[in-house]
């Protein structure tokens, strides 16, 4: 569409060309006494043909895919309605419009060799704590077609670096004050580029702007403070080290402990048992010696057939020392009983005894 334009332009360029060819012919004519009426003529139509086509080219408007068009009427001083990509018409001279690009740009405030200039563009900033700070920071952004109208009214073409680059940067400072550098270090960056991010977008919304994406690409420290950060990460990490050291010997005493108590319940069980059989067998023990008294009382003569009973079947008399004490009634038994028969006695063989020599 750029092309139409483009060639509209040098048709007009080429009508102000044969303006300047024919006024040459009737200088010329006139200065050799001859007619100069065909080079004037030639100038007429070159002059009118190039202010056409001039206009021409003026009044038309081509947006491209990526822009779109403000329109002032320069009369009234009002802003018409934004045109789109396409072809239009627009007056020469009544309407005056201005491109504005709709694609995706990009700002980068970085240290050296990194920004736009080569120079050191990062973003400086102070912590809650009194940190110095440096920022690497990029914001991705593009004009909000329907609120095209706002950035033309307030910033025009200097939207950039009028607009853009002292906004971020200010916002950036106000966010990180409220952090102190060992959580903007550690765990709290994350959530610092959110906030950045979100209060970005919205300035930018309230000023026509969209904010794509906001890119935190690096944050330096002082060197003060990034040793004292490694030495409390140093000392954190022995203080790690030694509490672990403490869990494993607590663990092991633990375990000793355990080992000790275990074996300490094992010798009591056992003792609870041995002195419980202990106590059974006594008490069986005991249970048999009352039954055994109780047969006694009841039959005196038991322990006699009891005695006779466990003597060997080979033995009929029994010596019995006189001044032995035995529960036997010896009396009894000596007395004749007619119903008592007397076992036969077995044969006792004397040895003839054997002389002595020297007798």
């Amino acid at each position: 569409m750029g092309g139409i334009s483009a060639i509209i332009g040098t048709l007009a360029l080429v009508g102000f060309l044969v303006f300047l060819a024919g006024a040459g012919l009737a200088v010329m004519a006139a200065s050799q006494g001859r007619p100069a009426r065909s080079g004037v003529l030639l100038a007429v139509v070159g002059l009118v043909a190039g202010l056409l086509l001039s206009l021409i080219a003026q009044g038309v408007l081509i947006v491209e895919p990526t822009q779109v068009g403000v329109i002032v009427n320069t009369v009234t001083g009002t802003l018409e309605e934004p045109r789109r990509a396409g072809t239009s018409v627009v007056i020469p001279v009544m309407q005056n419009y201005y491109l504005y690009p709709i694609n995706q740009q990009q700002y980068t405030m970085a240290g050296e060799g990194e920004d736009r200039g080569g120079g050191n563009d990062a973003v400086s900033a102070r912590t809650r704590d009194g940190q110095e700070v440096t920022l690497d920071v990029t914001v991705l952004y593009a004009i909000n077609p329907e609120k095209v109208a706002i950035v033309h009214l307030r910033w025009q073409s200097g939207y950039q670096e009028n607009f853009v680059r002292p906004t971020v940067r200010g916002l950036v400072r106000e966010v990180v004050a409220g952090y102190p550098a060992e959580d903007i270090y550690g765990e709290g960056r994350a959530q610092m580029e959110d906030m950045m991010q979100e209060r970005i977008a919205a300035r930018f919304e309230e000023e026509g702007l969209t904010l794509t994406d906001l890119l935190v690409r690096d944050i330096s420290f002082s060197d003060q403070f990034r040793q004292a950060i490694e030495q409390k990460q140093i000392a954190d990490q022995e203080a790690q080290r030694a509490q672990l050291q403490i869990r494993q010997r607590e663990n092991e005493a633990n375990q000793l402990r355990a080992q000790a108590e275990g074996e300490r319940d094992a010798r009591i069980a056992r003792a609870q048992g041995d002195a419980q059989s202990i106590v059974l067998q006594a008490q069986a023990e005991a249970e048999a010696l009352r039954l055994v008294s109780e047969q006694i009382a009841a039959n005196p003569s038991l322990i006699q057939y009891l005695y006779v009973q466990n003597l060997s079947d080979n033995v009929s008399i029994a010596l019995v020392p006189s001044n032995s004490p035995f529960l036997f009634d010896f009396n009894s038994l000596l007395q004749p009983n007619a119903n008592f028969t007397a076992p036969p006695v077995p044969d006792v063989i004397v040895p003839e005894a054997t002389p002595v020599p020297g007798s």
